[in-house]
Order: C-alpha cells, then sequence, then structure tokens
C-alpha cells in the first residue's frame, strides 16, 4: 500500500514540476535557458513513468526514475550555482549568452527556478528509495 503511496506522490510531485515550468515558459513568458531544457527533458517523462507505473503497480520503475532524478538533481545543481556564485559565472561555457546565469525569480533571496527544480527532483530521489522491492500489496 505505501509503494502506491510513494508512487503516486513522484506522480504529484512531476506533473506540478512540469506544470511549473510550463507555467514559466508559456505564461510568464520567460525563456528556457539551456540547462533549464535538460532539466525539463529529465522531469517531463517522469510524469508518464509514474502514472504508468501507479497504474500498473510496477514499482521496479523506481530505478528508472531514480537515475533520471539524480542526473536531474545534479544538473539542477550545478544551475543554481551559476546563478547564486560568481565563481561559476565566470567559467559559464555552456549558454554563450550567459542566460543559465539569469534569474528570473528570487523569492526569499534563495528560491530560483532551478532550486525549485532540484527541490523537486530531490523529493522524487528520496521517495524513490522509500519504495520498497516485492509484492504489489508492501
Amino acid at each position: 500500500m505505501k509503494n502506491k503511496l510513494y508512487m503516486q506522490l513522484i506522480f504529484i510531485v512531476s506533473l506540478v514540476a512540469t506544470l511549473g515550468s510550463l507555467y514559466f515558459s508559456e505564461i510568464r513568458e520567460y525563456i528556457p535557458c539551456e540547462f533549464c531544457w535538460y532539466q525539463r527533458i529529465l522531469m517531463y517523462p517522469l510524469v508518464i513513468i509514474s502514472l504508468i507505473a501507479t497504474i500498473k503497480d510496477d514499482y521496479g520503475a523506481r530505478l528508472y526514475i531514480r537515475v533520471m532524478s539524480i542526473i536531474g538533481f545534479l544538473i539542477g545543481l550545478y544551475h543554481y550555482g551559476l546563478q547564486k556564485f560568481d565563481f561559476l559565472k565566470d567559467n559559464l561555457n555552456a549558454c554563450s549568452d550567459g542566460s543559465c546565469a539569469g534569474v528570473f525569480i528570487n523569492w526569499f533571496g534563495f528560491v530560483t527556478i532551478p532550486f525549485l527544480s532540484l527541490t523537486a527532483f530531490f523529493i522524487i530521489i528520496v521517495l524513490t528509495f522509500l519504495i520498497k522491492k516485492g509484492n504489489k500489496n508492501e
């Protein structure tokens, strides 16, 4: 029973993150930078994977979700560092126009879009570790 709940929570977190990124780009019209796209490429499929895993009670999907989330977390962490630490901005090679270091939101002085992304990936990673191997009713 807990496994199903954790997979449902993964679905909800990934769906909220996906809708949030679409809100920022389509409604607020913030242009996503290169690192934002990488994070989207890793987050969007998690919605579908976790939905199918929830419906089919396939908790083995946690491994795929975990790997994608760890990669997304690391990209988000680096992206957040680009925004907050000057020594990383100096070596910015990924984005030729420097937009990866741009800050569209800065709630409470530290919550930026990459911070929201890495928080979502972190929550998903933790949830994948809570899902146990075994039968469907665990």
